[in-house]
Parts: C-alpha cells; sequence; structure tokens
C-alpha cells in the first residue's frame, strides 16, 4: 500500500507544468522528501541521481536533514549531503 501511494504520489507530482519546480537528488542514495502543497502532504522517494519535477503551485519541501523550505515553484532544487541547495 505505502509502495503504490509513494508510486501515485510520484506520477501526480512528476505532471508537471509550467511552474515547476524541479529536485535532482545529488547523494548516493535514495532520499525520502516531504512536500506540502496546500492541504496535501506526499513521502517522495527520490533514487540516487533521479530527477522530479513537483509544486506545480508552491509548497513546503522537507528533507531527509530536516531542513524545510517554501518553493513558489520555479525553482531547481539539489539534494547535497541530505540538505536542500536553491537555485
Amino acid at each position: 500500500m505505502k509502495t503504490s501511494a509513494i508510486i501515485i504520489a510520484s506520477a501526480v507530482l512528476s505532471a508537471g507544468g509550467a511552474n515547476s519546480a524541479t529536485v535532482t537528488n545529488k547523494d548516493g542514495e535514495a532520499a525520502v522528501l516531504v512536500i506540502v502543497e496546500g492541504d496535501s502532504r506526499v513521502e517522495m522517494a527520490l533514487n540516487a541521481g533521479a530527477t522530479e519535477t513537483f509544486c506545480l503551485s508552491g509548497c513546503f519541501l522537507t528533507t531527509p536533514s530536516g531542513d524545510r523550505v517554501g518553493l513558489q515553484g520555479d525553482e531547481t532544487v539539489g539534494i547535497v549531503e541530505g540538505s536542500v541547495v536553491v537555485k
């Protein structure tokens, strides 16, 4: 059930749009990110080296290290040593 939820959430989050943030996991292992967009809270597993599109209209992103950042939806985000690097 949890795997199905992650797969569905990943598909919804990667649907993309003109105003979407992009996250790339630059670490050597998978990272679980928590994304809160409006009333929706989703955990997204991001494999090492993988890139996903998410945050269509602003959201909060929490990383494994506990970093929590607010995003507008047009940022490029890197996960480096479990922390957020926003460009």
